[in-house]
């Protein structure tokens, strides 16, 4: 029998207003997709990005109309039907991300065994998480750090103030930093900025140029004494070669590269290359976090905060405890929704 595909799309509301570089948010459509196989479902995430020209009703009728093809072909393993899916949907990762996150889901819930075992990791290991602090006034933002006591703060900046910002940040926690320009930057500004935030505790300096910037980048990369983390500038499997001398790591987002079997293979290219990997999350339910957990044993650093953002969550899964991942004893990403519409 073929599977059975099931799409629910949710209105996610933010905790509270969430603002970077590309803008502000209070509300994110998100798509579960979900691939039924008898009574077993595996379950996948796409958010509609506004910014990147991303809506539910699109997306819903771009796997509608594959909906021949993605049920009736066979899940004989994820990779396998990444494959044979990726020829329809290359061109749409988000929707891809889902549906390989889905597959995966139910081919590890078939195993009767989480994918990270099925992969042969342990939970234990693993980055902590960090919590993201989105750009607003010093005193708001000193206010969420003050209201989420976190080991770990990702700061959003992008203003023509943001060492002033992290100055003032490191007045109300001794909590490690680091930092994400959004693009905003210029090689000069981030080479300058380094040092004083480096003395005041920040890791890394995520994305600070425009992505396709990759002479400014050399620059930063023989420059800075902050270590730089490639983002928007790494968004396919491709980018990682361009990245390798022009940043000391990426950031892996699963919508943008298309799910977890090409990420498995990013991290491994960036292995071969002796760089650093993240992986981070859009803002996003646990449904899409908990797939990132599966392979946060193979990671430098993660960002998987999107469900402590939203006022409510749509799904269980992962939990966290002050920057600590705990997972469900359950087989596949540990998924389930609470309510499907």
């Amino acid at each position: 029998m073929a599977m059975q595909l099931h799409l629910h799309p949710y209105e996610l509301q933010l905790a509270s207003p969430f603002k970077i570089t590309h803008g502000t948010r209070t509300h994110q459509p998100t798509l579960i997709v979900e691939l039924r196989d008898g009574e077993l479902s595996g379950y996948g995430e796409a958010t509609a990005v506004g910014y990147y020209g991303l809506n539910i009703d699109e997306m819903i009728e771009r796997l509608e109309g594959l909906r021949e093809v993605i049920e009736n072909t066979p899940l004989e393993t994820p990779e396998q039907y990444w494959a044979s899916l990726e020829p329809h949907l290359g061109g749409h990762p988000f929707e891809l991300c889902a549906l390989d996150i889905a597959a995966n889901d139910l081919w590890g819930r078939r195993q009767g065994q989480p994918l990270y075992q099925l992969w042969g990791l342990e939970s234990s290991a693993g980055p902590l998480t960090n919590y993201t602090i989105g750009i607003g006034s010093i005193e708001e933002m000193q206010a969420k750090i003050k209201a989420k006591p976190w080991p770990l703060y990702k700061i959003k900046l992008g203003t023509d103030h943001d060492v002033e910002i992290v100055r003032a940040l490191r007045e109300v926690t001794g909590a490690a930093f680091r930092v994400d320009a959004n693009t905003a930057w210029t090689a000069e500004q981030t080479i300058e900025y380094a040092p004083e935030l480096a003395n005041l505790g920040v890791e890394f300096i995520e994305q600070p140029l425009q992505a396709d910037d990759w002479t400014g980048m050399e620059k930063v990369f023989s420059e800075s004494v902050l270590p730089v983390i490639a983002d928007e500038s790494c968004q396919r499997e491709e980018d990682v070669d361009k990245c390798h001398h022009h940043f000391h790591g990426i950031n892996i987002k699963l919508m943008k590269c298309g799910g977890l079997t090409p990420a498995r293979r990013m991290i491994a290219r960036a292995r071969e290359l002796d760089m650093q990997v993240m992986v981070g999350c859009m803002t996003e339910s646990t449904v899409g976090v908990s797939a990132i957990a599966q392979i946060r044993p193979l990671l430098d650093y993660v960002d998987m905060d999107g469900p402590l953002l939203l006022k409510e969550d749509i799904a269980t899964g992962i939990r966290f405890g002050n920057g600590k991942v705990y997972y469900p004893d359950t087989a596949g990403t540990g998924v389930e929704l609470k309510e499907k519409r």
